[in-house]
């Protein structure tokens, strides 16, 4: 969403494809077992999940760190390049374990060995997550585009927008730390 707020549809959508991109690769982890030993380890668990907080908070101070874009419209300094924007996504979903606890827990409910291949069953209903997960983030990012537009539009919005993004990251990142703490 800030990403859609700040640079328009296309990081949204490519946004969208790096979140993607990131789930079937932990539906590929839950597919092949490897979700498991991910779980049964407290430590490596609570490794990625800090991971992807820091990555997170690491985001955000870039962000506010960020000469500030030009008033324009053009892309500024601070804008990123699509590459970035969809390794990112990428990155901050492949590190948030809680993704691989989701599908390893979700989707056995639905897995019947009578049916044929469970592997091939946990890619099909990984590919449903992954087709529903793509419809709400794309509402998100037109929800958000929508916002983004009306903001930009407000010259107090484009003097500190960097700041607003930061924060929005930085928080993120302190509610994942904070919510792995508070969980035990």
């Amino acid at each position: 969403m800030t990403l859609s707020i700040q640079q328009g549809w296309a990081a949204g959508v490519l946004s969208c494809c790096g979140i993607a991109v990131g789930t079937l690769c932990h539906i590929s982890a839950a597919a092949f077992g490897l979700s498991l030993l991910l779980l049964s380890s407290e430590l490596i668990f609570n490794l990625i999940q800090y991971a992807g907080a820091f990555f997170l908070c690491f985001l955000g101070l870039k962000t506010m760190l960020s000469p500030p874009g030009i008033a324009t419209g053009k892309q500024s300094a601070s804008m990123k390049e699509p590459v970035a924007v969809f390794r990112d996504a990428f990155v901050i979903n492949l590190l948030n374990p809680k993704t691989t606890l989701f599908f390893t827990a979700f989707l056995p409910q639905f897995i019947s060995p009578q049916q044929g291949n469970v592997t091939t069953q946990v890619f099909i209903l990984g590919g449903l997550v992954i087709l529903l997960g793509a419809a709400s983030d794309l509402t998100y990012v037109f929800i958000a585009v929508t916002v983004g537009e009306r903001l930009q539009a407000a010259a107090g919005f484009r003097q500190s927008r960097r700041y607003f993004i930061g924060a929005v990251y930085i928080g993120i990142g302190l509610t994942t730390v904070l919510s792995g703490v508070f969980s035990r």
